[in-house]
């Protein structure tokens, strides 16, 4: 009986991660990102470099008290400085003082490295190497070994580079990780380099590349299939630069395309909560279109496509989304057709009569050409999918509006927008004005006052962001303008669409929209505010 792949993940979100621009993870932050990935069953988890900062320091002191039920968590930090003794140096002794029982120790591979950056010779490159792997498994903890710009230095000289390991090897460590740390790497080069390796070591080896030629997830895969035990990886790929590997690919690929043992039961259903709660706590808006596990991965748009996938989904699905805890989704456009219609009615819950689908299929095909775009504003499209199934929504009419932008001589302060709505709600005519600092914000906050007389639920309904695309941008103030509007109830978020030449047109479209949106789908608890239709 074949013995199945065993692959072991390293996750280093919380270190390597932590270095690209703009992330900066409060303690708090790099607890709760730990725990998620417990979790998810990662057997290490690295959480920084005691020591490099009064932060990192206070994670460690912290982390090293809470329970784990899968992973160990790991330090990081760097060999003995050039001259020095292993007992003696500070960098060790805060690994030391971390208290974690593994750690990962990063040492030099790349000779110009030793000679030009640490301005040291060979042989003590590699003293120093096995002189703090030496050190630390003395004090009773295990290490894996890092080796720094192992590629770059195998290729410069490939003596010296596997000395580096053997000094590690030699020392103790329990792993020995080939890392591509410029990133430039090719997945072929990658793959001779660690077979040579695994054929002069005895230690388990490891993979570390960075992914500044896009190669970031191959590279990493095809090391397992050479010989590579570890794999290093960030979830979502954050890291300096471009980045590191992704892990979530990696390991969606690693079970479901190698048939390897990474990760417990049960925990690749939990890939795609795993990537967005980590981009949440990041406050980064999650890659929609990130392998496995992104908003689109599993979103079919063209006609020939959703219409395969209706009958047969493996016919243009590599996996079943629920296999990495995603969904299938499919976008209306006027590159869909009838089987598009339907999917979407069946994701929205809506039972279309046979007649409404063609009609329904013309009005979206012409509204696309007028500039509308549904891919992203679900809510829209379910309204209009409704209306032409002959629905006609009860709650409110709209009676007219209008707004104004005052512009006050001599004054300080910013131009005022005013606008007034007059509504019908339940029989009964309102007429009610709002001030706003621009004139979308005017409008919703009118027509807001004029509904939530017979609708209180809405007090929970708040505008959230506001796009604007011009899309014919030759045509100048002429133009043709997209509006976007996400809006939310606290519960869920939903975009709405509007177009027009007139902007305030267009917003006012999408305003409405959300509105009416929101009293379809209340939040749970206050059940739906459907009305007899008004008439």
């Amino acid at each position: 009986m074949i013995e199945p792949l065993r692959v072991e993940l390293y996750d280093t979100t919380l270190r390597d991660g932590a270095q690209g621009t703009g992330f900066s993870y409060s303690i708090e932050d790099r607890l709760r990102i730990l725990h998620k990935l417990d979790q998810l069953g990662v057997p290490f988890i690295e959480g920084g470099w005691p020591g490099a900062n009064p932060r990192e320091t206070e994670f460690f002191r912290l982390a090293t008290g809470e329970t784990l039920k899968h992973a160990t968590l790991t330090a990081f930090g760097m060999t003995r400085k050039a001259g020095e003794a292993a007992d003696r140096s500070g960098v060790l002794r805060d690994l030391l003082d971390a208290g974690t029982e593994v750690v990962c120790l990063v040492g030099k591979a790349w000779d110009l490295h030793v000679v030009e950056a640490l301005r040291t010779d060979l042989e003590e490159g590699t003293a120093m190497v096995h002189d703090s792997v030496s050190f630390l498994r003395g004090q009773g903890r295990r290490v894996f070994f890092d080796a720094e710009h192992f590629f770059d230095g195998y290729r410069s000289d490939p003596a010296f580079a596997l000395r580096v390991l053997a000094s590690a090897e030699e020392a103790g460590a329990e792993r020995l990780v080939l890392c591509d740390t410029n990133g430039g790497m090719l997945p072929q080069e990658i793959a001779r380099v660690v077979a040579e390796v695994r054929e002069v070591v005895r230690t388990p080896l490891g993979i570390h590349v960075h992914n500044d030629t896009g190669c970031a997830v191959a590279n990493s895969l095809i090391a397992v299939e050479h010989g590579a035990f570890q794999v290093q990886g960030v979830v979502n790929g954050y890291g300096e630069r471009t980045g590191n590997a992704d892990l979530i690919p990696i390991a969606a690929n690693l079970v479901l395309k190698m048939g390897a043992e990474c990760l417990p039961d049960g925990s690749m259903e939990r890939l795609t909560e795993v990537a967005h709660y980590v981009a949440e706590v990041a406050n980064v808006a999650p890659d929609a279109r990130q392998p496995y596990v992104g908003r689109f991965a599993f979103t079919h748009k063209a006609g020939l496509p959703a219409s395969g996938v209706e009958r047969v989904s493996r016919a243009y699905e590599h996996v079943e989304p629920t296999a990495v805890g995603n969904r299938r989704g499919v976008v209306a456009s006027d590159l869909g057709g009838a089987a598009t219609i339907r999917m979407k009615a069946d994701e929205f819950g809506l039972d279309l009569g046979a007649e409404a689908v063609p009609r329904l299929l013309a009005d979206l095909k012409d509204r696309e050409a007028r500039g509308y775009t549904f891919e992203v504003a679900d809510a829209s499209l379910e309204l209009l999918m409704r209306r032409a199934d002959g629905w006609r929504q009860p709650f409110f009419e709209i009676d007219s509006y209008r707004v104004h932008v005052e512009e006050r001589v001599g004054d300080d302060e910013s131009p005022l927008a005013e606008a007034t709505v007059k509504v019908v709600t339940k029989g009964t005519r309102h007429i009610e004005s709002a001030e706003g600092r621009g004139p979308v914000g005017a409008l919703d906050n009118a027509l807001r006052k004029a509904l939530v007389n017979d609708y209180p639920e809405l007090e929970h309904i708040s505008l959230e962001d506001f796009r604007v695309r011009v899309l014919d941008q030759t045509h100048g103030t002429g133009a043709v303008v997209r509006v976007l509007i996400d809006t939310s109830n606290g519960q869920r978020e939903w975009t709405t669409v509007g177009v027009s030449e007139n902007i305030i047109e267009a917003s006012w479209e999408a305003l409405v929209d959300g509105y009416l949106y929101g009293l379809l789908h209340p939040r749970d608890g206050q059940g739906s505010a459907r009305e007899p239709a008004v008439p």
